[in-house]
């Protein structure tokens, strides 16, 4: 596995786009802890992101996932770039000329992708502890340890999306054409969930326990827009008669479905590889 693991890495890194993006990403991932420099001083409204509780335990867990997770699309072009470019410069074919199988090829795709959201999710566990015992109000042990399963989320959320980048650029073979069946697909999904809620169960809300399964929106469902936990969100809405019924836990059966997709994301780019005529 070292050695799959290796072969790859060195593709990305001796790739001078796929470099400066997966550096551009980890630059980026780190610009969250700017948000609590973040000060608004308008007048008689006042507002500074470290006062609000953003950076309070356990919330913080939920906040920085959430926004670290917009970030993937970065890693997103690089995955699809290491795929795609293997078609344009040989070196499928040559990796396979040396003795690699077409197993251990899609393996070693794998692998960069979960090195990927390891690297990923551990860089943010480090960033949300350093700013969570500098802001928060909160750090007893129990509550600083505690909704760790945002992490988790944010794990599988990487994992199943970068898998689907992987089998996208395995199909397509470009990686403009297999970004923009991405954007493609996207929308695709938005439209059945459309019909879904108002044409075939506009009166109900079955509609949800279809589109759950949906690949992009089953990524998705793992983490839920954490603003409106915040209690000044909250009493804003109730003052004003909105009331947010949102369920903000991480869900296990979601992550199975996660992880189901992934498993067929890999299995559907390995059979593609071998029934291909390189």
């Amino acid at each position: 596995m070292n050695r799959l693991l290796s072969i790859e890495l060195q593709k990305i890194w001796k790739n001078k786009a796929s470099r400066i993006l997966t550096l551009t990403y980890f630059v980026l991932l780190s610009f969250i802890a700017l948000i609590a420099s973040i000060k608004f001083d308008i007048g008689p409204f006042k507002f500074q992101a470290a006062e609000m509780g953003v950076f309070n335990f356990p919330y913080i867990w939920h906040f920085n996932t959430y926004v670290a997770v917009w970030f993937k699309l970065f890693l997103a072009i690089v995955i699809v770039s290491m795929m795609a470019n293997e078609y344009t410069y040989g070196t499928l074919k040559q990796n396979l000329i040396d003795g690699l199988s077409k197993k251990e090829f899609i393996i070693s795709k794998f692998l960069t992708v979960i090195l990927f959201a390891l690297c990923s999710t551990i860089f943010v566990f480090i960033m949300t502890l350093i700013l969570g015992l500098s802001f928060s109000s909160y750090t007893e042990f129990d509550i600083v340890f505690s909704d760790l399963e945002y992490l988790l989320a944010f794990f599988v959320n990487l994992l199943g999306f970068f898998s689907f980048c992987l089998f996208i650029g395995t199909l397509v073979k470009r990686s403009a054409f297999a970004l923009g069946f991405l954007l493609v697909w996207f929308f695709i999904e938005q439209i059945i969930k459309g019909l879904l809620a108002f044409q075939i169960f506009p009166d109900s809300n079955k509609d949800r326990y279809f589109t759950q399964f949906l690949p992009l929106e089953s990524i998705s469902n793992l983490l839920i827009e954490p603003g409106s936990r915040l209690s000044l969100i909250k009493s804003i809405g109730n003052q004003i008669g909105v009331q947010s019924a949102k369920d903000y836990s991480v869900h296990y059966s979601t992550i199975l479905i996660v992880l189901v997709w992934t498993f067929l994301f890999i299995y559907f780019s390995y059979k593609l590889l071998k029934n291909r005529d390189l």
